[in-house]
């Protein structure tokens, strides 16, 4: 048996007065921002962070009990935080808007549990890149190693994780942002099923990168923390019990052909521990999945065109290469284009659903590669990850993110709405996860 998961154990000290959000507060602080290049955060205000832990500290007894009560949490720079500005990573939003007004949705929903939000996290500009690259404020160097990158986009909220800034990182993904950095980073992801976001009105006072793939979820350390987390921000009930007898899909071993080493071997090692726990396994053909990037990059880029024209007016030059490219690349796009990808997009959806007739869940990796070198040339290396992520993009599925060690993840995904029953398969799987997990 494991020792305590982190955030359980912080619970526990709670519980027996070993701790306060207050001590809590100045713990994490005092770990924040510690990657090479102090890139983690874009916005880190002690004096408010340790407020807010006052703040919790005084909630009523029933209010202590609530999941995320007195959790160090970080927030992406996505989101709008009260009295503080939304930067979206770029330079261009930090000059040209406003301090918020009042917090985004998500913002509320954690202090409204007596969550210590710790500040405001790097992240790949505009959401719109998988690599943690940010020429504005920093690329996003690993805590623990100086030499790699967390990979983005939720690169800060990763590292603060990594760092131990924060137990859990308020994260997006659209095409992976959450999925990848959490994998590289050694740690468990969760993106939460397309539109359970939208139908709990969680997007409001956050800025959207494509509104029909973007979806909210968590970066953090322990699979077991993971219904905690859900229930927290989503409401979810997650149910405490094990779910061994399913069959599981894996994507066959053509389609792994750029994989390294380490990749391979963590994705046999799931395959095996799925196996130990009663799983059935079944390898399926995914012959069409190389065709999603065509159907996902014209959506995304008409998109998130349309969000930024209405600040920029069309100018994306103002935006680093090559984001502005496919910015204007997106607007460029004419109507029967997106009219033929959105039915792309459909049929592809229902291809995976389809699966999931056989399949109680589906695994890949996460990535072809378990390392991101600083200072490299990535041209590439958006094209190459995104080939393992968007299928699951496109098909709008909860995914949990299962961390091996050396940088190699393994997406873990269920039926859109399972989202309930993936993490509680997830939380169960980490007691059979090799120690170095």
């Amino acid at each position: 048996m494991k020792n305590l998961s982190p955030i359980a154990s912080l619970r526990t000290a709670l519980r027996s007065n070993a701790t306060s959000p207050p001590q809590i507060a100045s713990e994490s602080l005092a770990r924040a921002n510690r990657n090479a290049n102090h890139s983690v955060y874009i916005t880190l205000h002690p004096e408010w962070t340790l407020k807010e832990a006052n703040r919790a500290a005084e909630l009523s007894p029933e209010l202590s009990r609530a999941s995320l009560f007195a959790l160090p949490v970080s927030l992406k720079d996505c989101f709008d935080l009260k009295g503080f500005k939304t930067t979206a990573g770029t330079r261009f939003y930090s000059e040209k808007s406003t301090v918020a007004q009042e917090d985004s949705a998500v913002a509320k929903r954690l202090r409204s549990q007596g969550a210590i939000i710790t500040g405001k996290t790097n992240l790949h500009p505009l959401a719109y890149g998988i690599t943690g690259e940010n020429p504005d404020f920093g690329d996003c160097l690993q805590p623990a190693n100086p030499s790699l990158l967390t990979g983005g986009s939720t690169s800060g909220g990763a590292a603060t994780v990594q760092e131990g800034s924060a137990v859990a990182a308020i994260g997006t993904d659209t095409g992976g942002s959450i999925r990848v950095p959490a994998a590289l980073c050694g740690l468990a992801g969760y993106r939460a099923s397309i539109g359970l976001a939208h139908d709990l009105g969680l997007w409001a006072g956050g800025i959207h990168l494509a509104q029909t793939f973007d979806t909210l979820g968590w970066v953090f350390r322990d699979l077991r923390d993971g219904p905690l987390l859900g229930e927290g921000l989503f409401g979810l009930e997650v149910p405490a019990m094990l779910y061994s007898h399913v069959a599981i899909g894996f994507v066959a071993g053509e389609f792994l052909h750029d994989c390294d080493e380490n990749v391979r071997q963590a994705f046999e090692s799931c395959k095996q521990i799925l196996g130990k726990s009663g799983a059935e396994l079944f390898s399926f053909a995914a012959n069409d999945w190389d065709d999603a990037a065509s159907i996902y990059a014209p959506i995304q880029a008409n998109e998130a065109a349309a969000i930024h024209a209405k600040v920029t007016g069309g100018d994306f030059s103002v935006f680093p290469a090559p984001i502005n490219e496919r910015l204007a690349w997106g607007a460029s796009l004419k109507r029967a284009e997106l009219e033929l990808q959105r039915a792309r997009h459909s049929e592809f959806r229902s291809r995976v659903e389809s699966l999931f007739a056989s399949f109680d869940f589906l695994i890949l990796p996460c990535a072809p590669m378990s390392r991101l070198e600083a200072g490299k040339d990535h041209a590439t290396t958006r094209t190459r990850i995104l080939r393992y992520t968007i299928p699951l993009s496109l098909a709008g599925t909860p995914v949990v993110t299962i961390p091996f060690s050396g940088g190699a993840g393994v997406q873990l995904a269920a039926p859109c709405g399972e989202d309930a029953r993936l993490l509680a398969y997830a939380a169960a799987l980490a007691e059979l996860l090799p120690a170095q997990y």
